[in-house]
């Protein structure tokens, strides 16, 4: 069995009368008619790795055993580093990486869970990310919503600060305030998370820190600028909340780099990280160095169900899965959604992935991305 093409394309999702940022995924056939689905990461599309496949990739990954998928994984990585080993590379060797599992669990009629060893728990709870709490939206709004992620009886929740990091501790008032606020609506012991999104100086991510510890809060996620490496780590040694930082982070040495500099939670994301192959890497690296991992994933579908395949398999899980923004972006294109039952999401024993496209659907909202 051979890899014979792979296909790149965008999916546009409507939202609400306006388009919506695109989802960027692969198609990866063997010669013998299998497939497997991919994800790269979203970020402008994903057209920065998903052309990197269509006119660089896709020829040498062409003719190789998708069994081989660590080796190819290496080879393409080393062969294509000058390109930039961070972001746009491993997102797209991501997407082929995890089409390439999905393709090995269906040969083998089994579920990647299975594959990996077997799962500790297919039953996962799942925080509820919450994202675009800033200075654009009210107090009010916040908690409206968060009232309403609490409907889906998630185990935990978290509240995202977004800015455009070109400014720095402006809006720590308002962050503060609405973070008392979801503490006070939820009540003392449900377990909460703030992520600043890179948001803070040193001096103000402790400042904030110090709030969050009063306030009882789970991890405070990426308060400063994510290639600040030894401010990321000051900022964990100097507060007892534990703070988080990985998914700018696109490879095992950039993880090594953060934990030698203190921080004890590592939070790389799948459709980043060079998929199911690279995301085991940094179970390994964060078992070896006694550091959480707690990986970030914010697409809905296929990264999703590839990050779950990864987490029922982890011995050391220690928090929820993450759950982003119900959107359009969850539905249409699918034959099989993940949503969660009863504060849970069930993996079931389906081979792969567990889920496909529905082609009829994915026609009107699939971009070709060609040569």
């Amino acid at each position: 069995m051979k890899i014979d093409r792979i296909e790149t394309f965008q999916v546009e999702w409507p939202h609400e009368g306006v388009p919506y940022p695109r989802s960027a995924f692969v198609r990866v056939w063997t010669d013998d008619g299998l497939h497997g689905i991919g994800e790269a990461s979203p970020m402008r599309g994903g057209l920065a790795s998903l052309g990197m496949i269509v006119h660089d990739i896709a020829a040498e990954a062409i003719g190789c055993d998708p069994l081989d998928h660590a080796v190819l994984h290496d080879r393409l990585l080393h062969k294509f580093v000058k390109l930039g080993p961070d972001g746009a590379l491993t997102g797209a060797l991501a997407a082929i990486d995890i089409a390439l599992w999905d393709i090995k669990g269906k040969m083998f009629g089994q579920p990647i869970y299975k594959l990996l060893g077997g799962a500790w728990k297919t039953a996962l709870p799942f925080y509820a990310s919450i994202g675009g709490n800033g200075i654009e939206r009210s107090l009010d709004d916040v908690l409206r919503i968060v009232e309403r992620r609490l409907e889906d009886k998630p185990a935990a929740i978290k509240i995202r600060f977004d800015n455009g990091r070109v400014k720095l501790d402006d809006d720590i008032p308002d962050h503060l305030a609405k973070a008392r606020a979801v503490r006070k609506l939820v009540g003392d012991d449900f377990p909460l998370a703030f992520d600043a999104n890179n948001g803070y100086s040193t001096g103000g991510a402790l400042r904030v820190g110090r709030a969050l510890e009063d306030l009882g809060y789970w991890w405070f996620e990426e308060p400063v600028q994510h290639y600040h490496v030894k401010a990321m780590g000051e900022v964990a040694q100097k507060l007892s909340i534990t703070v988080s930082a990985g998914e700018q982070t696109y490879t095992t040495a950039g993880l090594v780099e953060l934990i030698e500099a203190g921080v004890r939670m590592i939070q790389p994301d799948i459709v980043k990280m060079g998929g199911i192959t690279g995301l085991l890497r940094c179970a390994a690296l964060a078992q070896a160095h006694g550091v959480e991992l707690v990986s970030h994933q914010t697409q809905p579908t296929i990264g999703h169900m590839a990050n779950m395949h990864v987490a029922a398999a982890q011995m050391h899980a220690t928090k929820p899965i993450e759950w982003n923004d119900p959107t359009d972006r969850t539905h249409g294109i699918f034959d099989r959604v993940p949503f969660p039952a009863d504060g849970k999401f069930h993996l079931s024993d389906r081979p792969g992935l567990g889920m496909d496209f529905d082609e009829a659907a994915m026609s009107e909202c699939r971009i070709e991305v060609a040569g």
